[in-house]
Formats: structure tokens, C-alpha cells, sequence
């Protein structure tokens, strides 16, 4: 299951659960059970220590030290028995009859555990963590020994993926009945390992009591597998889609021609690179498949109409400036799927006003790709988290906006999401913002809808650098898009 629960959603779930019959005993019995099987597979029987929190998570922790230990392991909890546990956690706790040690004695344990199971604070928590847990976690991180996490590593907010003061690495997390944003955002996903999803009985149909409207998915191509283009044999170059790609002046000829050949690698059937004349040699030297055309923004719509253009990428090398400003206002005006990057999104910088009532006014899906740094300048402070961030930038622009990093956040203004998973370190090499703007447009001038175009192309960018492996360039990747393609349609 790809869609991503927020603590209020897996709290919600969880109430749809209990009044369906099924109890948070029942729940919490299945979670630790779970937990206690993905060990016993995962590890040879050891020296195991449970540290059980002040909540449910605590609850499951109890349940998961009677379960190893009824398997013959060597198990011991450690608790703050000077908190009271909710009724259901109370439950598990008087289940269990092996040793209990108070969580501030961890120091003095006889013997170093050889694993250790995080059940102190999961899905929910929204403090900073300090006092007895803060040390108890300081505690296990000294130990450098392997870490299951129960739902979250302790520290982590399941939503945004912050960390609440301190956290504990985890090797694996086993979280339950779907996974969570905070397991997926920065920093995060760097305390989760191996994300494990459970089911604890829940149904499913506890999702269709939910708001879909703004729900959170994994990016994964059951999101929008079904929107892909489908080969007919009866398609041509004008049916498949024709896709414009704006270059700017000598200097920066490469980011365009990556931009136009990564479009037609991903479904168009036509490209053109139109260029300033200064640069119009060096790009047709360059290039076979892709038409090489001059053209400025006085030209731009009968281009359009004249060459049935379905959609257009505007920034990469194209200069910051009022130059390549009135470029997009323009380009605004026509009937055409817009993917703006780079210099197109630093030119709006100061006047993001302008952008906004243009895609406002505009008839066609519009994608805007800013990295870190061109959003925080472009949207300036508008959200504590990359979720909120997106998602608040894609409201208010009016467009789908794609915050890249190795946790591309993709959004649309109506609050859907994605969350990518399969972006390699690798791909933080120039160029490889042009190419992911390529393939964009080429998505989009096949009729995919500007949120599903933006979702797959992370996907299918990710997935081509993963392919390559070490010593990525920008330049590796369009020929490997084909690969990909094969990958889907298996």
C-alpha cells in the first residue's frame, strides 16, 4: 500500500478499527506479535533488551518481549515505572513475567544487550524528548548494537520527519497498517533503516472514511500507473506530443539540449530546442532527433500553433532576468502544458505575484522544480517542514510544485502528495535538473495530467540513476530512460 498516514490519520484509522469490533488490545497483541516474528526472522536468538515507553508503543514493546521470550530468547524490559500506562499498555505490561529494569539504569546494566527494541515513543510524538528517555537513547547509541524501532525510532515525528531533541538509529522500523511521512522525509528517513509495514487488522476501508483530498502516497507507479501514455498503432509524432524546449545563449547551450533530449526519451513525439540565434550553430551541430529553431518571445505563438505544441520547458540556461520573465508570462497565455525551472522560477524571484496570477489565468497544467535553495527564494518561509512547505507553495502558486532533493516532495494545490524514496545521492550532479525538466515536458506532451507527469518523472529519474550506479553524469542519463520504460510496462 503506498499511501502515507499523518499521526491524526493513523489515530483516525485506528478509532474506524475499534468501532468495527476490532479493540486496541486486539490491535496492539497483533502489532507486537508482528514485530516479535520480523526479529526471530531477521536475527539468530540473542541478548535482547525492550525499552518500553510511557504509551501504546510501550504496550507493543511488552507484548514483543513475552513473544521472544515464550521463543526461547533472553529477553529484558527496561520502563519508567514512575509512569502510568494507559489501559491497554497496563494490560500487556502485567503479561509479562521477565525482569523489568528502571530505563534510568541503563548504564548499569550487567550486560550489554546484543539488540535492543525501541518501544518508547512512535506515531504522535510532537515534544522534544529529554530527561530519562533523552539519556536512555545516549545510552543505546553507545552501544552500536542493532536497533528495531516499534511504528518510529524514538525521537522521530512521524509527520514531518524532524527531529524531537534526540533520536535512536534504527536498523529496521516495523510500522503499522501503512507507512508515514516522517519515515520517508529528511532527516528522518536516516534514523528508520529498513521500513517494514505491518498489519495489525485494521481494514481497509478505514482509509475511505479519510479526506483523499489531502492524502500523502509513497511515489510509486501505482499512483499513477494508470494515466501513462498507451502506443497505439495508429500514433504520430503529433499524436504522441510535441514539446518546446527554450534555450538561451551560447554559454548554457548544454541544460537545454539535456532538457530536449530527455523529453523526447520520455514519450514525445517531436522536440524542438528554439534558441537565441547566437546559439542556433552550436545546437544543431549537436543534435539528429531534435529540431533546432530561433525564436523569441514575439514568435512564440504562432510557433505554438503552426507545430501543435502540447507542451513546453522554459529555464534551464535560459538566463535570470526580464528577458526570460516576459518569456513565461507569454508562454502563460498559450493553451500548453508549462514546465518552468531554473532561470525561469530565480527570474520571478521578488515578484512571485506575477507568476501566480499568470498560472491563475493560464488553460493547461503548469510544473514548477525548484531545488532548496530556489524555493526558499522564490516562497520565502511558508511551513516548519518540506511536507507543509510544498504543499502550502502549491496552493498558493496554483501549480504543481516539485521540491527536489533526495526526499523530492511533489504537491499539487489541491493537497495531494508524493514522497520519493528512489532518488540516489548520485543524481546531485549538474545537469540533472535539466534532464528531470525534460522529462516532464515529455510526460506531459503525451496528456499525462501535470500531477501524475511530475510523480512519474521523479520516479523514472530516480530509477535511471539507480541503474547507472557510480560516476553518474548528466549527460548518462536520456539514453537509460528507454531501460525504465521497460521496467513499467513488464
Amino acid at each position: 500500500m503506498n499511501i502515507l498516514l499523518t499521526a491524526d490519520e493513523t489515530r483516525a484509522a485506528e478509532a474506524f478499527a475499534c468501532r468495527n469490533g476490532i479493540s486496541g488490545a486486539t490491535m496492539m497483541e497483533n502489532a507486537g506479535v508482528s514485530v516479535a516474528g520480523i526479529i526471530r526472522k531477521r536475527f539468530s536468538p540473542r541478548e535482547t533488551l525492550v525499552l518500553c515507553g510511557p504509551g501504546n508503543n510501550g504496550g507493543d514493546g511488552f507484548v514483543i518481549a513475552r513473544e521472544l521470550r515464550r521463543a526461547g530468547w533472553r529477553v529484558r524490559v527496561a520502563r519508567d515505572a514512575k509512569r502510568h500506562l494507559p489501559a491497554d499498555a497496563d494490560a500487556m505490561a502485567q503479561l509479562w513475567q521477565g525482569k523489568n529494569f528502571p530505563l534510568e539504569s541503563l548504564e548499569k546494566l550487567p550486560r550489554k544487550p546484543q539488540l535492543v527494541v525501541d518501544a518508547l515513543f512512535g506515531t504522535g510524538l510532537t515534544r522534544e524528548i529529554s530527561d530519562v528517555y533523552a539519556r536512555a537513547i545516549k545510552t543505546v547509541a553507545s552501544w552500536q548494537v542493532p536497533v528495531v524501532a516499534v511504528d518510529m525510532p524514538s525521537g522521530i515525528d512521524s509527520n514531518s520527519g524532524a527531529v524531537h531533541g534526540v533520536a535512536l538509529q534504527a536498523d529496521i522500523t516495523a510500522t503499522f497498517f501503512c507507512g508515514r511521512p516522517g519515515q520517508y522525509l529528511f532527516p528522518g528517513r536516516r534514523f528508520c533503516g529498513e521500513v517494514i509495514v505491518c498489519d495489525i487488522g485494521i481494514p481497509d476501508d478505514a482509509l475511505d472514511a479519510m479526506d483523499e483530498s489531502c492524502r500523502v502516497f509513497l511515489n510509486r507507479p501505482g499512483v499513477w500507473r494508470k494515466h501513462l501514455p498507451q502506443p497505439r498503432e495508429t500514433s504520430h509524432k503529433y499524436r504522441r506530443g510535441h514539446v518546446v524546449v527554450r534555450g538561451g545563449g551560447l554559454a548554457h547551450a548544454g541544460a537545454s539540449r539535456l532538457a530536449a533530449r530527455a523529453a523526447l526519451r520520455c514519450g514525445a513525439g517531436m522536440v524542438t530546442l528554439a534558441c537565441s540565434p547566437s546559439a542556433l550553430l552550436a545546437h544543431a551541430s549537436q543534435e539528429t532527433a531534435v529540431i533546432v529553431t530561433s525564436v523569441d518571445a514575439n514568435g512564440l505563438e504562432s510557433l505554438v500553433s503552426e507545430r501543435k505544441v502540447r507542451a513546453m520547458v522554459l529555464g534551464p540556461g535560459n538566463g535570470v532576468g526580464e528577458e526570460t520573465r516576459e518569456f513565461v508570462l507569454r508562454a502563460l497565455r498559450l493553451p500548453t502544458a508549462l514546465v518552468l525551472d531554473a532561470d525561469a522560477l530565480s527570474s520571478f524571484v521578488g515578484c512571485i505575484e506575477k507568476l501566480s496570477d499568470a498560472i491563475a489565468k493560464h488553460n493547461g497544467g503548469v510544473v514548477l522544480t525548484p531545488h532548496s535553495g530556489e524555493f526558499e527564494r522564490l516562497f520565502g518561509e511558508i511551513g516548519s517542514d518540506k511536507l507543509s512547505m510544498t504543499r502550502s507553495a502549491a496552493k498558493r502558486i496554483g501549480a504543481v510544485v516539485v521540491h527536489k532533493g533526495a526526499d523530492t516532495v511533489v504537491a499539487d494545490a489541491c493537497g495531494h502528495v508524493v514522497i520519493a524514496d528512489n532518488v540516489p545521492y548520485s543524481l546531485s550532479t549538474a545537469g540533472s535538473g535539466d534532464v528531470l525538466a525534460g522529462m516532464f515536458g515529455g510526460l506531459l506532451a503525451t496528456g499525462m495530467p501535470a500531477f501524475h507527469a511530475a510523480g512519474c518523472g521523479v520516479w523514472m529519474h530516480g530509477q535511471t540513476a539507480q541503474s547507472f550506479g557510480k560516476g553518474l553524469t548528466a549527460e548518462d542519463l536520456p539514453p537509460r530512460i528507454a531501460g525504465v520504460w521497460h521496467q513499467l510496462e513488464r
